[in-house]
């Protein structure tokens, strides 16, 4: 079986605009993943193309881009999910600047996932062992702290693609891992980093990171949970 890739190109150094190349791949199955196709791309047609990846396996969120309009994990995404016939279009995140071709510029996405703070705080003595918390309190906390900062759903939000200095939904879920774990004495600090203009009051509930992140979190609802803490410390 047969399946096209095109795929955006762009060297900075060298080009003015970026452009679309077209790769055959021959005896490809319906299970290989996207990720898969641009290994045997680069190794068999162009050792140029270049992209990110590292585990293969939906974890780190190295091979985060936007296939076929989506945001998505190349290597969390079967050719048998698309609709493979026709060519498969893959482009960098969009929102970002681009490095070369499907590499992006992450420099930004960090620097304000590093602003909320993205470590437990606590002023008392370490413990002998760990710090207790109920189960009740710590699942509350898993769906948000899944996120593997692929930056799916900062870079397929319009308020971030609008201003630089949004913090996006990936920093500010972050931001409630914490704001809500009960053994975190950071709460007021993070509130008042996330209580902005360029906060969660930048977040217009539009939902695309929803439909973006591969881990399925409910980005929407920890953003509306942190607007409302916001509002309540100040009643």
């Amino acid at each position: 079986m047969q399946v096209v890739m095109r795929i955006q190109r762009f060297d900075p150094d060298a080009e003015f605009e970026p452009r679309f190349q077209d790769f055959t791949v021959d005896n490809v199955a319906p299970t290989d993943a996207v990720l898969d196709i641009l290994h045997r791309i680069k190794w068999e047609q162009d050792g140029s193309l270049t992209f990110r990846r590292s585990c293969a396996h939906g974890i780190c969120g190295s091979c985060g881009m936007n296939i076929n309009n989506r945001n998505m994990l190349a290597c969390s995404v079967l050719l048998q999910d698309l609709k493979w016939k026709k060519p498969i279009r893959l482009e960098p995140l969009p929102g970002m600047s681009v490095l070369r071709d499907l590499a992006v510029d992450m420099t930004g996405f960090y620097d304000k996932y590093r602003a909320v703070r993205p470590y437990l705080i606590n002023h008392d003595a370490p413990p002998e062992r760990e710090r207790i918390q109920s189960n009740e309190d710590a699942e509350s906390l898993f769906e948000s702290a899944k996120c593997i900062l692929c930056g799916c759903c900062t870079s397929s939000c319009p308020s971030a693609w609008t201003s630089d200095d949004y913090l996006g939904p990936a920093a500010l879920v972050k931001a409630y891992r914490f704001v809500f774990d009960t053994r975190d004495d950071g709460e007021d600090a993070r509130l008042d980093i996330v209580d902005s203009p360029n906060g969660v009051w930048r977040c217009h509930t539009i939902f695309n990171c929803v439909e973006a992140c591969p881990k399925e979190i409910d980005v929407t609802g920890h953003l509306s949970r942190l607007k409302q803490a916001c509002v309540m410390r100040q009643v």
